[in-house]
């Protein structure tokens, strides 16, 4: 490493040697930092500073892209179209991710479907952007490996373009609405809100919508697939939904009388009900279910790696410093925290069952700031803290 930065040098190479020797010395330096206990106001300065450091990585990793509109990864091309309206406001743009409609068939018919969507819809301000993912089938818009293009592209557009990640809306139609009808509970801490429109739900669970205003659109007439069937009964799961849990499950139904599966452009309201929407990326409660494609973390809770499996689920509701574990069906929790969270003077409690697992303070730390910052991607979801809580045997 220093050979490489050192062989050109121009100073003299005894003053070589003494800024290496520095440099050797500040190493360790760095490793105390990551570990040190910080204090609030120390936490918050270290937070812009690793945010800075953050937004012009992704600057740089992500200027070709944003510069030929299109993400590459190992999947192919994901191309991209937008038009930005109105001015930003003082809290950053808002963005609108637009799935087209089409799916097994020609890609020239994909692409007429994804130019469709360039015009379809238009908010009063944001970023109104619409992906051609590099498939040509019926789950194109939700297939696994699409969730990493999904991120670079929303990192992309809060670097480049001044989105705010807490007003990242997605909406799509036909094919795209069967891709919001997937991603928004399989993603529902990147959404500030999502409206489906003429999709099929297939066997999807919508739990994870708790924290999400959703819409659901469909023409009453549009039998294909049974989807106007399939449809209703969703939007009476999300009514039952609601009734439980009422500070939850915020929503809207729309069967569109006499219409097909065309609505001619009545749903386009959708766009101005999402705007009223912003994401809390830290809710007092979260209820996740694992899908078809599962997540690591859900808002500030993380899940072992290896128990990662469809339909489990864990329920945690947080007061204060204290935490309550309704359901998990994991062997172990992790609680990301921040100060927005807790009191960090006080004891953290946590119970499961009723029964209390935990109490004591915890500490904010350098290095769970810069992790969860990189991992994540998301300034809104960037922790100082983390409490892991074992629960019980695996093997349940």
């Amino acid at each position: 490493m220093y050979t490489h930065h050192f062989q050109p040098c121009m100073l003299h190479p005894a003053a070589c040697r003494v800024f290496l020797c520095l440099c050797l010395c500040f190493v360790p330096y760095m490793a105390d930092l990551q570990a040190q206990t910080l204090s609030r106001r120390q936490c918050a300065q270290l937070a812009r500073q690793l945010r800075s450091e953050w937004t012009d990585s992704v600057r740089r990793a992500m200027a070709d892209s944003h510069a030929q509109r299109v993400i590459v990864r190992d999947a192919g091309p994901m191309r991209l179209h937008w038009t930005v309206f109105g001015d930003a406001p003082a809290d950053g743009r808002s963005l609108y991710i637009s799935l087209h409609g089409g799916g097994v068939a020609p890609p020239q018919l994909n692409d007429a479907q994804w130019q469709n969507q360039w015009q379809l819809y238009q908010p009063a301000e944001g970023v109104y952007l619409c992906p051609r993912p590099p498939f040509n089938t019926w789950d194109l818009h939700f297939r696994p490996e699409l969730d990493e293009y999904y991120a670079d592209l929303i990192r992309m557009m809060v670097v480049c373009e001044g989105v705010n990640p807490d007003k990242v809306y997605v909406m799509g139609y036909s094919a795209g609405g069967d891709g919001v009808w997937r991603l928004a509970p399989r993603l529902a801490d990147r959404w500030a809100a999502a409206s489906m429109m003429a999709g099929h739900p297939g066997d999807v669970s919508l739990v994870n919508l708790r924290n999400l205003p959703f819409m659901i659109w469909c023409g009453a007439n549009d039998a294909a697939y049974d989807r106007n069937r399939e449809c209703q009964r969703r939007m009476a799961e999300m009514d039952s939904l609601h009734r439980a849990d009422p500070q939850g499950y915020v929503h809207e139904n729309h069967l569109v009388a006499g219409k097909g599966h065309w609505m001619y452009r009545q749903d386009t309201v959708a766009v101005a009900w999402m705007a009223r929407h912003r994401r809390n990326p830290l809710p007092d409660t979260i209820v996740w279910r694992q899908g078809d494609v599962p997540q690591r973390c859900m808002y500030w809770l993380q899940v072992p790696a290896a128990e990662m499996t469809r339909d489990r689920e864990v329920r945690v509701r947080r007061e204060g410093n204290r935490f309550d574990i309704d359901r998990a069906d994991y062997s172990e929790l992790t609680i990301l925290l921040n100060d927005a969270m807790i009191d960090f003077a006080r004891p953290v409690v946590v119970c499961y069952n009723g029964k209390q697992i935990f109490k004591g303070k915890l500490r904010r730390r350098a290095a769970v700031l810069r992790r969860t910052l990189y991992d994540r991607g998301d300034p809104s979801l960037m922790f100082s803290a983390e409490l892991r809580v074992m629960l019980k045997k695996q093997g349940f």
